[in-house]
This record gives C-alpha cells, structure tokens and sequence, in this order.
C-alpha cells in the first residue's frame, strides 16, 4: 500500500455515491482537495448539485421500505459484516484521513479508524435491541402497544474535522433502526465517507440504504435539509452554520439533532494531580491540531497551582513535535486549511492586544512553511469577557486562567454560550462530584479528557445543540415512538360514547 493512499483511480468515476455507484457530480462546479501538509492538491472533482441530492433522496426513499422491513437480526448481521469490512480497509482509510486532513497517522490508525470499526460494532448489536414498552391494559378496556419505528430519509451533514467518526456517528444508528440516509460529508474532505459507504456496499446494505453527496453548503446542503422527502436532518458543524440549518428545517417541520461548537473548561483544584492536570491539558487543547468541538480550550486552575500549571504545560507543548502526517514519529499535524490557520493566528494576533503568549503564537518555517502548520500556544492574562476566551477557535491554543474559591471556578466554567463537554480535575470526591453536577455539558470528565465510547453517548447543551451521537440514546433522534390501542371488550357501544350519544340506545 502506498501510504500516501493513491486516489485518483479510486475516484476516477466522481465523488458522489447514489444508488450503490460512484457517479460525477452535476453542479458545473469543482472542488480541489488539497494535502494540507504541502498546499498541494491531489484531486479534482465535480461537486454535487441540487440534482444530485434529488437522486440521492430518490434512491434513500425507493430503498426504505425493504430496510425498513427488514428485521433487526438482518440488519445487525449487515452491521456486523460492515465492521468486519471496515477493519479489513483500516490501512487504506488511515491513510485517506491523514492525506485529506492532515491528521498524523498514528492518530487515524490508533483513534479514527479503531473507533469507527467499534461504532459499527457496538450498533450491529445494538440494532436487536430497540425497544418499547410491553403491553399492558392501562385503561381496562384496551391493550396499549408501543412501536418504534424508523423515522424515515435521514439527511446529515458531517464536519471536516472527523470526516470517518462523524460519517459512523451520522450513518450508523439511522440505519440500524431501519432509516436509510443521505450523508454530505464537508467538501473538502470526503474521501473517507465514500470509502465508507463502499464498504457498507460490500458487506451487502442493499444500494440506496446509504448515499454520499459531495457538495458544497449553499446549494446540496441548503437543498438536502429543506428537501420535501427528507424526515430528518443531523447536523454537525458550527453554532453558526446549525442556526442556519435549524432556520431551512423548519420550513418542512422535519426532526432536528444539532451537535454545535463548544468551549470546553478544564477546571483544575488546588488538590489536583498536578502532573496529570498538565499532561490532559496538552493531550486535551493539542488533539487534531485543536480542530475537536471537545478539546481542551479554557483551563481554570485554582490560583495555589495556577504558576505551577502554566509552567508544566508550556515545557510540555514545547516537546510536542510537528511533521509530516505520514511520520509515525509526528505529533500534531497541521490545521485542515491555510485559511483555517491564519483565522487561528488572527485570534491569537488579536489576543497579544489583551493577553500574553507563553508559547506558541506562530506558524513554523522551514520545511513545515508550505503546509497550515501552527504551533501549540499558550495564552494567559485574558479577561473572562474576551474574545480568546470566549469564541471557539479550533486550533491548538489553550486560555489559562486563575480562580480563588470553588464557587469561582464553576461558575467561570459556565460562562461561555457553549455547553458540549468539560472535564474536572482533583482527589476529593465530592469536589468531582459537584463539578458533574454543576457545569452545565453534555459531558464532563473526572481527571481526564477526551475520551469517548461507543456506549455512551455524546451531544450537548446550550449553544452546542441538543440530541445525541453514539451508544443506544442515539436511537431516540432516529426513530418515532408509535401507541397502538386495542380493544379487547368487543363491546359495540363503549362507556365514554355517552358524550356523544347522550341517553340514546
């Protein structure tokens, strides 16, 4: 295998996949797809046009009723063979990631790929265990049944930052409840989502189950959410973008899960383990190059162990090595663009206005100067109200800040729009405890940050978006609960008739 993973034959016939084929796209307009270590693009394509996503919606809505039918022991052995087909492409769809995003490679072989083989997994089971309530006679006269069903043509828009993880996390729970689905990968990075769906394809999900569009936002996603066919729309990406998405879906009343941005606090007591603190803030602000809407991004360190703290992590981000992705021996990657590197150096440009770099703050030169490398930053001295504090920038740069009693702490934790994930750092259980009751996220973690699992799920509050990726919740975005009553008296003329009926026989 060529590690650099060789793409033009694979997607010599276009980057759309519909009804079981890769076909071109028919906007009139191309995308380059460019290696972000070198600035070099290594593909060209016709992106997706609202015809596209005509056909796509067409081939979902002609394939759903047999998947829908299909029992839930036929739809987990499909999922089982799909993880069984995903594991045997593990090399190839590494390398794609780390072509397309500049993700380092041990990072797609030991993180995206392993994760995304587990996701299958964990939903081939799950698939047989989709369940309602038993029946039961809750009015006397009537047997109540409770059916979950599948909602329908799913749409999902996936971001640029996972593009493997966030297409299992779209595709995966629709399709194990028996919806089929439209996914459009970000434009820029869909060379694993359609690998993806070719595996699915292999492992024998019936053509039109699951389709790929590649297109750019403003025409295939805009047409993808308002389209009239489609029950539901999953959206990841910015707060930003998710309004707009939210706007466009209510126009066909269609259900609606928004995983949005986050801000993530890193609250540090003064009872920590001081030394695990400064390894999780690094590891946590420094995955993806920053690009994760978990990552570590605002650190709250009560203030005996703040200079301790600041200190710790800038010698650590000082060893973090960057190269080329394809180096094992690579630690941070660079960003996904050079347009998303200079709107991370703009944040920290400004921020030298009101705060103090201790590291970082710079893009490197050398070999390193033609791709969208950034170096890890440290940035203290900012106020709670500014910018670098406040906005999500998605890079590799951490915020320390100080803070004196608990009830500081918690509430500086809570002060930002977003409310997707936190982590809390000390030895005394109840400190831990509080924190996890308190900080308003869809997940906070106790001494460590970042990890994820199939099983449990993930999603957030506030700004961040509502309902949930990942684990067995998931299936409460993508299936409708249905009440069937039936009478079991067998009686012509029930009690409650009399309001209608009056006295009459």
């Amino acid at each position: 295998m060529d590690q650099r993973f060789e793409v033009t034959e694979r997607f010599a016939e276009g980057a759309q996949f519909i009804a079981g084929s890769l076909r071109g796209g028919t906007s009139g307009r191309t995308q380059d797809l460019v290696d972000p270590a070198t600035g070099e693009t290594f593909l060209q394509y016709e992106l997706a046009g609202t015809g596209d996503v005509d056909a796509a919606v067409a081939a979902a809505a002609q394939a759903l009723p047999g998947w829908a039918r299909a029992t839930p022991g036929e739809r987990s052995d499909t999922l089982h063979r799909f993880a069984a087909a995903l594991a045997e492409d593990a090399d190839d769809l590494a390398a794609a990631e780390s072509l397309n995003c500049g993700k380092p490679i041990k990072l797609s072989k030991e993180f995206d790929v392993p994760g995304t083989v587990d996701n299958a997994a964990f939903f081939a089971g799950a698939a047989r265990h989709l369940e309602g309530k038993a029946a039961g006679e809750y009015s006397g006269d009537h047997t109540s049944v409770i059916r979950r069903e599948p909602v329908g043509v799913v749409g999902s828009i996936a971001p640029w930052n996972y593009p493997l993880q966030m297409a299992a996390w779209k595709v995966l729970p629709a399709i194990a409840a028996g919806n089929t689905i439209v996914l459009k990968p970000a434009e820029i990075t869909p060379l694993t989502s359609l690998l993806f769906a070719q595996a699915a394809q292999r492992a024998g999900l019936p053509d039109g189950v699951l389709n790929i569009v590649s297109g750019a936002g403003r025409d295939a996603g805009e047409r993808l959410v308002g389209h009239p066919d489609v029950a539901m729309t999953s959206f990841t990406g910015s707060t930003a973008v998710g309004k707009r998405v939210a706007e466009i879906a209510t126009g066909t009343v269609k259900r609606l899960h928004l995983e949005l941005g986050g801000k993530a606090p890193f609250v540090v007591f003064d009872d920590a383990d001081l030394a695990a603190a400064v390894h999780g803030a690094v590891a946590g602000a420094l995955i993806n190059t920053g690009q994760d809407c978990t990552a570590a991004t605002r650190a709250y360190v009560q203030r005996p162990l703040y200079d301790a703290f600041v200190s710790g992590v800038a010698d650590l981000m000082a060893t973090v090595r960057l190269g080329d992705p394809f180096d094992p021996s690579t630690d941070l990657g660079p960003l996904i663009s050079h347009t998303q590197r200079d709107r991370v150096a703009g944040f920290v440009d400004r921020a030298r206005g009101y705060a103090t770099v201790v590291t970082g703050g710079e893009a490197p030169q050398g070999a390193l100067a033609k791709g969208a490398y950034y170096r890890p930053t440290l940035i203290t001295g900012a106020a709670q109200d500014s910018e670098i504090v406040q906005s999500e920038i998605f890079g590799p740069v951490l915020v320390v800040l100080p803070f004196d009693s608990d009830d500081e702490g918690l509430a500086l934790a809570n002060d930002t729009p977003y409310g997707l994930a936190a982590s809390a750092w000390s030895r005394d259980v109840y400190r831990t405890g509080r924190a996890t009751r308190e900080i308003n996220a869809g997940c906070v973690w106790i001494n460590d940050h970042i990890p994820i699992i199939s099983e449990m799920p993930h999603g957030g509050a506030k700004a961040s978006g509502f309902g949930k990726d990942m684990s067995a919740y998931s299936f409460e975005e993508y299936t409708q609960v249905k009440h069937v009553m039936y009478d079991i008296t067998g009686v012509a003329r029930k009690d409650w008739h009399r309001t209608i009926f009056g006295d009459r026989a």
